[in-house]
């Protein structure tokens, strides 16, 4: 069963959130995404944080707006929106969410699910949407992605995730180094 909303009906375009707690990696892990997708010339000087455009967000280091680019993946535009992780700005992701077909759910591969991972998870199950699971930064000292995962499950489960819900693509991943 797919991990998006039905979309039989609409044209080769999809809409996916990056949620998760803060400084877990979702800019990171888009940017890469837009590295290896090909949207930048291979010369083209890129800024080390393409979506933290604005100075504010440069200058703490953090997402505050959503910010969406798209990639072109085997004849569909995929939309990726960027949200922020700070609690401070859930409200974004609330209204990234509520658009979106798909959503991909980083955690760390150290921290596990956080405080805002249980905010941005219990609004995307809510909006009946099947997150794919990213555990990040697994080429980390101490990483524990079993542990996670574990983690992860579990709190899928006490959200009140539904079977579909809880049978979620796991992808293991570095978006600091590209894999």
């Amino acid at each position: 069963m797919s991990s998006i909303r039905n979309t039989s009906n609409r044209p080769a375009i999809r809409n996916c959130a990056i949620i998760a707690h803060v400084d877990h990696g979702k800019t990171t892990l888009v940017d890469q995404l837009l590295r290896q997708s090909g949207t930048f010339r291979v010369n083209q000087a890129v800024a080390e944080r393409v979506m933290d455009s604005n100075d504010i967000e440069r200058e703490r280091g953090i997402t505050i707006l959503a910010k969406n680019c798209a990639v072109e993946y085997q004849g569909t535009r995929i939309n990726i929106v960027d949200t922020p992780g700070h609690a401070d700005f859930g409200g974004e992701v609330e209204r990234a969410l509520s658009m979106v077909d798909g959503v991909l759910l980083l955690v760390d591969a150290v921290d596990g699910p956080m405080p805002q991972t249980r905010f941005v998870t219990r609004k995307a199950l809510a909006l009946g949407l099947r997150p794919i699971v990213v555990i990040n930064k697994i080429d980390r000292p101490g990483a524990r992605p079993h542990w996670v995962l574990d983690q992860t499950f579990d709190l899928f489960d006490r959200l009140g995730a539904t079977d579909e819900q809880l049978d979620f693509p796991v992808v293991y991943a570095s978006g600091l180094n590209g894999f």
